[in-house]
């Protein structure tokens, strides 16, 4: 991989890259071509970190899948896909990480200590392999992005990161590989994510600026759901993700909602 960026980089050729963990979906697929349409060619990584999970997590269930993403991949004109090997990233022996201090702790990472230590560890060793001009992210992922953006400005990374709009589902369910965890009545009462969201951009549209009673809206309809658990609802600056007393300026509103086993995510930006 190192050799083909150097060739790349040397021709002049403006490098792409699309981290993913695999079990590529049209959300995947909207960040490839979102890196196509800036870049020359586009380098996508496929591989399920096993650094960014907790103990009791859904790593060695995690779909994967390369050989249908590579198809898929190639069908959307990606030139390379960067597949390694856990043992390939984490020779042994390892003993580096990086965190992103501030960020990291709160929401997914309050709930899922490490995680984020894990994803800017391994996204940071992608770019060192890799060496992208530009790196693609998902808004799905907000806080993620935040992370990567802010590791990217303290460690003068010259990767410029785009963050693609979230793909849906006809229903309004966020496009994620966990969803095909979910069983066919989860799959249903998975859509109670994007009605709380709808709730708080309804109340924002009204007027309604308090973010305690925008939280107390959104977990009303979670509660609603017999088969969701809500894991938390954060009212967020959408920029420093620091709670807001009373919305000005972008603000975020994200959750993460167990549906029986599985935990799923999403967010909007008011403003």
């Amino acid at each position: 991989m190192r050799e083909i960026s150097r060739a790349l980089r040397s021709a002049g050729r403006r490098l792409g890259l699309v981290p993913t963990m695999g079990a590529l979906h049209e959300g995947h697929i909207s960040l490839v071509r979102a890196a196509r349409e800036a870049c020359d060619v586009v380098v996508l990584s496929a591989f399920v970190n096993p650094i960014q999970f907790g103990p009791a997590e859904d790593f060695e269930r995690y779909p994967r899948r390369l050989a249908e993403d590579a198809e898929l991949a190639a069908r959307e004109g990606v030139e390379f896909v960067f597949a390694p090997s856990p043992a390939e990233m984490y020779p042994p022996g390892y003993a580096t990480h990086v965190e992103v201090e501030g960020l990291s702790g709160r929401m997914c990472g309050a709930s899922r200590p490490g995680h984020f230590r894990g994803v800017a560890t391994v996204v940071l060793k992608l770019f060192e392999i890799v060496s992208p001009d530009l790196a693609v992210f998902g808004a799905k992922d907000y806080q993620q992005a935040a992370i990567i953006r802010r590791m990217a400005l303290d460690l003068n990374l010259p990767v410029e990161i785009l963050v693609a709009p979230t793909i849906r589902e006809a229903d309004g369910l966020a496009m994620s590989s966990r969803n095909a965890f979910l069983a066919p009545q989860e799959r249903r009462a998975a859509t109670v994510l994007r009605r709380g969201l709808d709730q708080a951009e309804r109340l924002y549209a009204a007027g309604g600026r308090d973010a305690a009673e925008i939280e107390s809206a959104v977990r009303k309809v979670l509660g609603g759901e017999p088969l969701a658990r809500t894991d938390y609802v954060a009212v967020v600056d959408a920029e420093t993700l620091e709670p807001a007393a009373r919305l000005a300026g972008r603000t975020l509103v994200a959750m993460a909602v167990w549906i029986g086993d599985t935990r799923l995510i999403d967010n909007c930006v008011l403003e």
